[in-house]
């Protein structure tokens, strides 16, 4: 009985459920996504890690020549293509004995990259954050949380506030003994010394 039940240990995750709660609805580039990752269990296990899994994918359509069988030639096609633009695995908490009955929440707080794109869906092309809580277990399957799509978005721009330049006329004067020009606003020659006698 018990090795039938090592082989349907390793095929199914634990006992565990896990529910994302996040502190906003819009998070923006350069800031942090945060909220909780609440677990509760109904089953005896040992957790390697609880993390969270942030993912940024760009998807494009493009035209791509591909075989037709039936048509027995080339033809082409419009495919969507993917690409991951940015994956973190940001650890919550390190291997912990999780017993039945369990219930606990893992606050965090995740950067996302000013260098990232925002998310975007277009006719063509998509951006899309998506992030999951996962409970991993050695030797088994993860036990994972409904995916949520995160909506990211630019940062308003800081408002620019230009100086105020202020451009003055300044009058220069001859020196009455050596001759050098100097500014109508000194009393004394910076080149002999003498007082400015007009």
């Amino acid at each position: 009985m018990s090795f039938l039940k090592r082989i349907a240990e390793k095929v199914t995750p634990p006992k565990v459920s896990l529910r994302l709660n996040l502190d906003g609805n819009v998070f923006f580039l350069g800031g942090d996504i945060k909220g909780e990752l609440f677990v509760s269990s109904d089953e005896d296990f040992d957790a390697e890690d609880v993390r969270c899994e942030l993912q940024c994918v760009e998807s494009a359509k493009v035209q791509k020549r591909l075989y037709d069988a039936a048509l027995k030639r080339e033809v082409v096609r419009e495919v969507w293509e993917s690409a991951t633009l940015y994956s973190a695995k940001p650890s919550l908490s390190g291997p912990m004995h999780i017993s039945k009955g369990f219930s606990g929440s893992f606050p965090f707080s995740i950067p996302i990259p000013i260098t990232m794109k925002p998310t975007s869906k277009g006719v063509d092309r998509r951006v899309t954050w998506t992030i999951k809580g996962v409970v991993a277990v050695k030797g088994r399957l993860d036990a994972v949380s409904p995916t949520l799509e995160v909506q990211v978005a630019q940062p308003a721009a800081a408002p620019v506030i230009k100086e105020r330049e202020v451009i003055r006329e300044v009058v220069m004067v001859p020196c009455k003994y050596c001759g050098t020009l100097f500014p109508q606003t000194e009393t004394v020659c910076p080149h002999c010394g003498a007082r400015r006698t007009a």
